[in-house]
């Protein structure tokens, strides 16, 4: 068996409009603990992270703590919206939901994030066989990998979880089944079943 928890990043500081260097807000950076609590007993043998720095300041704490390097992988980076800032992002975020293939110039389309964190999804459960992995993550991203495995989560769950920063996700794998996946509210400390 294989658990992956998808870590999905503390509370960003929003004035950043540039998504690569976006960093952690002053509640954001507190929030950290939450997710080192959370992970502290879970056997955890490597931690991975998008590239952005909110993801990796999210689980660097979790990571230190264990005297664990941060492992950055680019392709389970955030979806790319387009050149700019979208002020209006919920209809933005519906319009993509229903249509996987819905993009701006310069964007990404939501089947094309979740091809992106599916293949590094993949390489990791070939990697890490077996064992028990952290991955820092975003919404977006996160999302459409859920989506992959259980296509009843929508724009509608999507919408639920936005505001919920930092979100952990427990994914359990059977070889490349997967088995179960759980979601995390570290403020409530409630699980909740999705597949």
């Amino acid at each position: 068996m294989t658990k992956v928890y998808f870590i999905r990043h503390c509370e960003p500081n929003f004035n950043n409009h540039h998504d690569l260097t976006r960093e952690l807000s002053e509640k954001g950076m507190a929030d950290t603990r939450l997710v080192t609590e959370y992970l502290w007993d879970k056997n955890i043998c490597v931690v991975l992270s998008s590239n952005y720095k909110r993801a990796v300041d999210t689980v660097k704490p979790f990571a230190d703590s264990l005297g664990l390097p941060v492992i950055t992988e680019p392709n389970f980076r955030e979806r790319q919206v387009d050149g700019g800032w979208i002020e209006d992002f919920n209809s933005f975020a519906k319009n993509q939901w229903a249509d996987f293939d819905f993009k701006l110039s310069g964007g990404e389309s939501l089947r094309e994030v979740q091809e992106r964190n599916i293949r590094a999804l993949k390489a990791v459960l070939s990697d890490y066989e077996g064992k028990n992995v952290a991955i820092g993550s975003h919404g977006t991203a996160l999302s459409t990998i859920i989506n992959y495995f259980s296509p009843n989560f929508g724009c509608a769950d999507f919408i639920r979880i936005k505001g919920i920063m930092p979100w952990i996700v427990v994914f359990s794998f059977d070889g490349k089944d997967c088995t179960c996946i759980e979601g995390y509210d570290p403020f409530r400390k409630e699980m909740k079943r999705i597949l």
